[in-house]
């Protein structure tokens, strides 16, 4: 085959403390997993440590809303209809209104740039997404 990635192994693992060699990747993305692990500070050292030098590490989401309007909206939302709509569709009101409680047990866009900075990335930022619903942060190993 030629170009693309013909082959993936996929590996379930403990984010804090990933199997694999120190240098190993190009790129570390964690996407809507961050903010259901226990331990956020080892799991970003320990995608650092597994990164090339010049890898970046990619972080998906959900954040806080920096537009003003949209908080109330969102948190109606996500505390009343989102459980709801769990109840209905999933029959599991439960794990939708965990989903809620997790987004806002989750740092800020400013905080996690704070922490991914403390685990030794370089060249932080970040970029929000539906006015800051969903962030995309980002950081190298230099």
């Amino acid at each position: 085959m030629s170009g693309g990635c013909w082959y993936v192994r996929c590996v379930q693992a403990n984010a804090e403390r990933l199997p694999f060699p120190d240098g190993s990747f190009d790129c570390v993305t964690i996407g809507f997993g961050l903010r259901n692990v226990t331990d956020k500070a080892a799991a970003l050292a320990s995608m650092r440590r597994t990164l090339k030098p010049g890898g970046q590490l990619l972080v998906l989401e959900f954040s806080h809303p920096k537009i003003a309007a949209l908080k109330p909206l969102y948190d109606a939302y996500s505390f009343r209809v989102l459980p709801l709509i769990g109840r209905y569709v999933a029959g599991d009101e439960a794990s939708y209104r965990y989903l809620a409680e997790s987004i806002r047990m989750h740092p800020d866009q400013e905080t996690l740039l704070a922490m991914m900075r403390a685990a030794g990335l370089e060249g932080c930022s970040y970029h929000n997404l539906s006015g800051g619903i969903v962030a995309v942060h980002r950081g190298y190993k230099c």
